[in-house]
């Protein structure tokens, strides 16, 4: 208990899922603890729920895209708690499945706004608040594609990259600054980021072993945000850290699990998974690209 007492954090889209699940154990552990996303009435209940909880919370609406915003959140978090000494970029977006060229271009450029501008304001607003006290600890988040090509999912695997290659560069920058800079990997999630899902029509079917891959490999919310308090924890971890919840041990360990459930007649639970048909901006082709 009282892992973060005296700390205050900022967690970029935490009214639910993932966010929200670190902002309940960074409270927990003694935190105060600034909420946001671009809804306030989101941000509100999550406010309220964590009040209930007997925690110190409070919480601002912020589209990490604008960073007049990002800087307002940074500002609320000072004039509410004193200072901040967290801070999580954790908003992001999933993307819609299917070959780039054909997705529309909004769609593309809502993840790279959200996922990459979101991800650098978050991170340059945070640095300019912790290089003049020299201390501090910024934890960007990854996801799947941030080392290596994921064909029709090009909009978010590219953007983690960004965001990968983004934060090694800022803890080389500022690796004697006395400012923690880590990439965080939390594996995939069951949250309704990971079961309300877009796709272009005719590719719907190419995402259904996502219910699979989801229901083995898959976490509760709590078990990154327990990684997650840990980097943002008073434990000296070296800046540029990168931290991976699946690894190949742990893909192993499960894909085992599961056959031994299979065979004692107790197999995994299937995901829910809910695709919504996007039309595509031109006539789809076939195409011979594997996933990998």
């Amino acid at each position: 208990m009282d892992v973060l007492k005296n700390k205050v954090a900022v967690i970029t889209g935490s009214s639910r899922g993932l966010g929200f699940a670190m902002a309940q154990i960074y409270a927990r552990e003694g935190a105060s603890v600034v909420i946001s996303s671009r809804s306030a009435p989101s941000v509100a209940s999550a406010v309220e729920k964590l009040k209930a909880q007997g925690t110190s919370v409070a919480g601002m609406a912020c589209d990490v895209a604008d960073l007049e915003q990002v800087e307002a959140l940074a500002d609320f978090a000072v004039k509410t708690f004193g200072k901040i000494d967290v801070w999580v970029n954790n908003a992001g977006i999933s993307a819609t499945y299917g070959p780039t060229a054909h997705i529309p271009s909004r769609n593309f450029m809502d993840v790279i706004n959200t996922n990459i501008i979101g991800t650098y304001n978050g991170s340059v607003v945070a640095l300019r608040h912790f290089l003049p006290q020299k201390s501090g600890k910024l934890i960007n988040l990854l996801g799947r594609g941030d080392n290596n090509p994921v064909p029709f999912q090009n909009a978010y695997g590219s953007s983690k990259t960004w965001v990968r290659n983004f934060t090694r560069t800022l803890a080389k920058e500022y690796g004697d600054s006395g400012v923690g800079v880590y990439a965080f990997n939390p594996g995939l999630i069951r949250t309704e980021m990971l079961s309300q899902v877009h796709a272009l029509a005719g590719y719907e079917k190419k995402m259904n072993p996502l219910r699979f891959v989801a229901a083995i490999w898959g976490n509760e919310s709590d078990v990154p945000a327990q990684k997650a308090l840990w980097l943002a924890s008073s434990q000296h971890v070296k800046t540029g850290t990168e931290v991976n919840i699946i690894n190949p041990w742990f893909m192993v360990k499960r894909l085992v699990s599961a056959g031994i459930g299979w065979l004692f007649r107790h197999p995994v639970e299937i995901s829910e998974l809910n695709i919504t048909s996007v039309q595509p901006v031109m006539e789809l082709l076939p195409v011979s690209i594997k996933e990998e």
